[in-house]
């Protein structure tokens, strides 16, 4: 049997942990002997107010347990109170090693009556939080050396669904950051990765039957959260997928294409006569990067 992936001595910041997919991820890494900054504002699920007693409670339950553990009431959608995130751990156990963005609130609406605060909040909490989170954290795991930052994206962003043009677009936009914060951080050994969960949680719980909420226990999605966010995981720019016992890997891929010799002579008919070869993804590829990407598309031509 493989050693047990433990994290004595790592400090790990879980945003959004006072309850659902954060409180699951920040009791199993407690379990597993990592230090814990449990933050939460403790608003309601569309953003709004604030209580600190969800972050104290699961803290509580990680004491309870012979664990450490350490509250943290800041928002992530301000660069001045993100930043007391991160330093909520240096101040109290000198160091951080595993970022995991999480905080997350809903304001699902179809796009005809979502008014812009809507969309401004949803971008602030999600994405401009994550950003905040990462650009806190990043200095202190470039000096140490180490890093593990885990992303929480979603189905709707990745796939898209109706009603949450704001939060896919946050979310999708996730993914992108992680992406380049993997290219920004390999040579200082960080790791970024992207978790799309499908769990039942108190956001989610707006969009599921009730049935389908219990099967999808946010216990179920920190296995994979857990070993993303370890010394075991040498994965870097990936994106995971987990929910129920489900877990997968999602990506980008773009099809082989269709190269015509000269692009100063292509017209909208040529496109046309090659439609479908253009758009079939057999055969189609994975990027490490823009730059392989792009060298790829230049690579027919006499540079």
């Amino acid at each position: 049997m493989a050693d047990e992936i433990r994290f004595d001595d790592r400090v790990a910041v879980i945003t959004g942990a006072g309850g659902g997919l954060g409180r699951a991820h920040a009791l199993l890494l407690a379990s597993r002997g990592a230090k814990v900054v449990v933050n939460d504002l403790g608003g309601s699920m569309d953003g709004v107010g604030g209580d600190a007693t969800p972050a104290q409670k699961v803290c509580d339950e990680i004491k309870a347990a012979g664990g450490e553990a350490v509250p943290n009431y800041d928002s992530v959608s301000e660069w001045e109170s993100a930043q007391k995130i991160i330093a909520t751990a240096i101040d109290t156990y000198g160091r951080i090693d595993i970022l995991i963005n999480n905080a997350g609130i809903l304001r699902d609406k179809s796009m005809m009556k979502m008014e812009l605060v809507d969309w401004e909040l949803i971008m602030a909490v999600h994405l401009s939080g994550t950003f905040f989170c990462t650009k806190a954290a990043f200095p202190h795991m470039r000096e140490a050396g180490y890093g593990r930052i885990l992303s929480t994206s979603s189905a709707a962003g990745v796939y898209g669904n109706f009603g949450q043009t704001n939060y896919g677009a946050a979310k999708m936009g996730i993914a992108g950051m992680m992406l380049s914060v993997k290219l920004e951080g390999a040579k200082y050994n960080i790791l970024a990765n992207t978790l799309v969960p499908v769990a039942g949680t108190r956001l989610t719980a707006t969009v599921m039957p009730p049935q389908v909420v219990d099967m999808l226990k946010p216990e179920f999605v920190s296995p994979i959260a857990v070993y993303a966010v370890s010394e075991a995981c040498v994965d870097s720019g990936k994106i995971f997928v987990a929910g129920a016992g489900y877990f997968s890997r999602a990506a980008m891929v773009e099809g082989p294409g269709v190269f015509f010799d000269d692009p100063a002579a292509v017209t909208p008919d040529d496109i046309a006569a090659k439609w479908a070869d253009i758009t079939k993804l057999e055969g189609a590829v994975e990027y490490d990067s823009a730059t392989a990407q792009t060298g790829h598309s230049l690579s027919h031509l006499k540079m």
